[in-house]
């Protein structure tokens, strides 16, 4: 892939990212995040959509995998919709797979081969070996990784720094609210799958999306606020543009990581509706944001996920 079509699939792919953090925040190579300065609580209204037949009700609900623990999003409709469900459906339930830190770090070594820094044209060279050495990364590790694992881990870091924890992400703290109060847990894919949709991302890929992303990270906290504060305010809209602004993404990478993902989880969500009961769904947000989007897939199959009205508290 050359560089031009690297750059339409950015938005995507930083979405994408964030979506991996999870996966990331118990490496044993990802150092504590700088200590934030307290500041006043933000409320946040993320939006909520329903899905509903006579005997069964679904609540999808948009996640930010990393969040600051100073952002009161997890009350309102959201809890009421979460406390009245008897299932809480996430993309991955991480109690199920103790040991996807090991796998993670298995897959992403390649002690093989070029190094990362051999195959990065410059700038890109010096770029990546100043963003190891400001995040405290051994070059001699993270040099001999794969691309989409230092593209993640060079994602991820500044967020850490920024003041966003994955111990408040929103995927979180809804898995250990449904293990206090006893729900049913149900995971859409396995970590191992998670895993695999950037493993198996083509080489060629990887360099180019990296290389980019060094490009990028000097804009990365601006970008991440902005996503933050139309997730806090509910509006889908702005965030779906967020996501794509002024992109033509590369079909293929958008297939595999997007719109297949959403197409499966809108064929469960009409599977699961001939079951009754009511279940909570939160997936990352923005799948539910979109032309593409899991409601636009519930569209086709003739449902219709109906977003409930953002009232203040």
């Amino acid at each position: 892939m050359d560089r031009k079509m690297a750059r339409k699939t950015m938005m995507n792919w930083k979405s994408l990212i964030l979506g991996a953090a999870l996966a990331l925040a118990g490496c044993a190579s990802t150092p504590e995040p700088l200590a934030q300065p307290k500041t006043q609580a933000v409320n946040a209204r993320p939006a909520l959509w329903v899905v509903k037949d006579a005997d069964t009700t679904i609540y999808l609900f948009g996640t930010i995998h990393l969040l600051k623990p100073d952002v009161r999003w997890f009350e309102g409709r959201v809890r009421k919709a979460f406390d009245s469900s008897q299932e809480v459906v996430l993309e991955v339930v991480s109690r199920d797979d103790p040991d996807r830190q090991a796998k993670l770090m298995q897959r992403a070594l390649r002690p093989d081969g070029p190094t990362i820094s051999s195959r990065l044209p410059e700038p890109a060279r010096t770029r990546f070996l100043d963003a190891l050495a400001s995040n405290n990364l051994p070059v001699p590790v993270f040099d001999r990784t794969k691309p989409w694992f230092a593209t993640i881990t060079l994602s991820v870091l500044p967020l850490r720094n920024y003041g966003y924890d994955p111990n408040s992400g929103a995927d979180h703290q809804i898995e250990l609210a449904a293990v206090a109060d006893g729900k049913t847990l149900t995971g859409l894919e396995t970590a191992d799958q998670q895993i695999g949709f950037f493993d198996d991302l083509p080489d060629d890929l990887q360099i180019a999306l990296l290389s980019e992303t060094l490009d990028e990270l000097p804009k990365l906290q601006d970008m991440i606020e902005k996503m933050m504060a139309a997730w806090a305010k509910g509006e889908p809209k702005t965030l779906a543009s967020l996501l794509n602004e002024s992109v033509e993404t590369n079909p293929e990478l958008e297939k595999r990581l997007l719109t297949d993902r959403n197409a499966r989880w809108a064929d469960w969500i009409k599977a699961r509706l001939e079951k009754p009961g009511t279940v909570f769904m939160a997936v990352g947000a923005g799948h539910l944001a979109g032309e593409k989007s899991v409601q636009a897939m519930l569209r086709q199959r003739g449902l219709v996920a109906a977003q409930l009205p953002n009232r203040a508290r």
